[in-house]
């Protein structure tokens, strides 16, 4: 297959209840990882990178590389770009081939976000691309963007209904409770909120800051509607650690494949793990 669109991969999971992994890559081993978890359960996939990682290793770079993944792949595979309030590098990862892209302007004014949102929108669907867009203010660290706590927001539900209708944006993450990064607690997710959101919104949900939300309650975000789940720094800290422990049972290591190939196991195990969370096993 090639990199699809995650457009229609987000309606099909709404429509029939489960949610669909979108896991945070920085290097190719992460990105095969979590292709092979992917293939393994037979599940959609979503590979994303941060504004960040895309700075760091190149559009084109990690382009090329989930498109030969998706070329190999038996299972529909998506390339988004996570959380992106510069216009700029949207069409550059648009240009080199991603397929879904998030434009977070959920820093500025209603109407602000609306303009800058609407006008990704027109940009990205004429090629046909997936744009995500979010309301009210995820807290928590996510690259450079840090919100805190207090300074987090949780989106109004007819505010997301307005929002959806002025836009025509693809997908929409609306803060209800979750943070970026490793909870210090268990997190407060407003679930009321989910089911009043998804009332009165018909596109896709997106649950941000998806690291360490216990199982039950990310079984229930999912049965209310969010339809997408983000994982970032859960993956890399099962990754690193793997890292660590070669070099802790042998610090002269210098074969990269030696300490590579245990960490990429050891995604691919927690990426199996929040797929069966998702649900969706079984639905590519």
């Amino acid at each position: 297959m090639t990199l699809v669109s995650s457009t229609p991969l987000l309606a099909k999971a709404r429509a029939e209840g489960y949610c669909i992994g979108a896991f945070n890559v920085h290097t190719l081993e992460m990105l095969q990882a979590v292709v092979e978890a992917a293939e393994e359960t037979r599940s959609p996939l979503i590979i994303q990178s941060t504004v960040g990682t895309v700075k760091h290793l190149g559009a084109d770079y990690i382009a090329a590389a989930a498109t030969i993944a998706a070329n190999r792949s038996s299972v529909p595979i998506a390339l988004h770009l996570d959380h992106c309030s510069d216009f700029g590098i949207i069409m550059q990862c648009i240009r080199a081939g991603y397929t879904s892209v998030m434009i977070d302007a959920s820093h500025e004014p209603f109407d602000r976000n609306v303009a800058e949102t609407r006008k990704v929108v027109e940009a990205a669907s004429a090629v046909g691309v997936n744009v995500e867009a979010e309301l009210g203010r995820v807290g928590g660290v996510e690259d450079d963007i840090i919100v805190d706590e207090r300074d987090a927001l949780l989106a109004d539900p007819d505010e997301c209904a307005r929002f959806v209708e002025m836009t025509g944006v693809h997908t929409l993450a609306p803060a209800i409770g979750t943070a970026h990064g490793i909870y210090k607690g268990e997190p407060n997710i407003d679930f009321d909120r989910i089911g009043r959101i998804a009332s009165k919104v018909s596109i896709p949900l997106v649950l941000h800051g998806g690291s360490g939300i216990p199982e039950a309650q990310v079984r229930k975000a999912v049965s209310l509607g969010m339809s997408k789940m983000n994982v970032a720094t859960e993956l890399r800290i099962v990754f690193s650690d793997a890292i660590k422990r070669v070099f802790a049972d042998n610090p002269e290591e210098n074969d990269p494949r030696k300490y590579m190939v245990p960490a990429k196991l050891a995604l691919r195990a927690a990426a199996i793990e929040k797929m069966r969370l998702c649900g969706s096993i079984g639905k590519a």
